[in-house]
């Protein structure tokens, strides 16, 4: 439960907030949805109305329930919120906006309401669900957008991605003919999507299309947990599936027992790989807040991290609640032989 003194906004959160929203080219009269729900973080949804409205958008609310629990085990960390329930009406309220600000407790990213939303031409702004010091500590950066174009250009261009580790990790990636994207943390254009923080480079890749080994080692992030490894677990995967769950330590207990939690083969299955860009994001942040007040996305984006990831791919056609993000340091990513990631530096435009 949020303190009083949180649900407070703060001038320099208000600020933080503006200046994000107007990247997306929010301004005096643009149509905006704020969507929350009845768990959204008060202090990100009283901060976001109060920016907008210093921006002079036309903005209305739209608050729905958070849904009731139904799974065996927590959900946490999906980007795919429930919350809309598949409702005509707030599809509709959101389909007739120039801009979604989204803030609901796990996002729009992969829901399955946004196609619709997204077709409409209305574009999302998901606001992370994060305290907002730390939105407020990473910003808005403009000059980001170009680096990960860069990115994004080259993966799209790449028939396969190998990772490598000198902890060991050896992982191929189909890469032909799958969708791959970037984020920088704002959007501007009708019918796009984005998260902030930002900066993140991610591609789901094809059915059967993933082999090899990822050398988990301490320091990596288990984001669905939201703490960090403190053991070594070895994931062998195979044509896309995790097959194997190696270790010693309470790291892999734990991963296998959430894993056989959902009884659900998808759970086990690869969802989206991709790497970081953003240069204030820290990997080791993560120790100085609560779990409640953080989603763990400054990890996703920290510059030069390798994002794996299991579950849902709707390109593979593999739909499920199960996911874990694992943001791991020091691997090199190649693109048909070429470095772009060295020991977990960003490499050439990249950087």
């Amino acid at each position: 439960m949020e303190t009083a003194m949180l649900a407070q906004p703060e001038g320099k959160w208000i600020s933080s907030f503006a200046c994000n929203f107007a990247a997306c080219g929010i301004g005096p009269g643009t149509e905006v949805a704020l969507l929350c729900e009845t768990q959204s973080r008060a202090a990100n949804v009283m901060t976001a109305r109060l920016a907008l409205a210093q921006l002079g958008a036309a903005c209305v609310t739209v608050e729905v329930p958070t849904p009731p629990q139904t799974e065996i085990v927590p959900v946490r960390s999906t980007g795919a919120s429930d919350a809309i329930q598949h409702s005509r009406a707030v599809i509709a309220a959101l389909s007739n906006v120039e801009v979604v600000v989204d803030c609901t407790v796990e996002g729009l990213l992969h829901a399955p309401e946004l196609p619709q939303i997204l077709k409409s031409g209305a574009r999302l702004m998901m606001v992370s669900n994060e305290h907002p010091e730390i939105l407020e500590r990473l910003g808005t950066d403009p000059e980001m957008e170009a680096r990960v174009q860069s990115g994004v250009a080259l993966i799209r261009a790449a028939r396969q991605m190998h990772v490598t580790s000198d902890a060991g990790t050896d992982l191929r990636i189909s890469l032909e003919n799958c969708p791959a994207g970037g984020n920088w943390g704002y959007c501007t254009l009708p019918g796009t999507r984005s998260h902030w923080p930002g900066g993140l480079i991610a591609t789901f890749p094809n059915p059967g299309g993933v082999n090899g080994q990822l050398h988990l080692r301490p320091g990596d992030a288990n984001l669905t947990f939201k703490r960090y490894f403190e053991s070594e677990v070895v994931l062998t995967i195979e044509d896309d599936f995790v097959v194997g769950i190696d270790g010693k330590g309470l790291d892999a207990e734990l991963l296998r027992s959430y894993f056989a939690a959902w009884n659900d083969r998808n759970a086990y299955a690869v969802s989206h790989v991709g790497w970081g860009m953003n240069p204030r994001a820290r990997w080791d942040s993560m120790v100085m807040y609560d779990k409640a007040d953080t989603n763990g996305t400054e990890q996703r984006v920290f510059a030069g991290n390798f994002l794996f990831s299991t579950g849902a791919n709707e390109h593979a056609g593999r739909f499920t609640k199960g996911h874990f993000d694992i943001p791991m340091r020091g691997c090199s990513i190649a693109l048909d032989g070429r470095p772009v990631v060295e020991r977990g530096q960003l490499l050439g435009e990249l950087k």
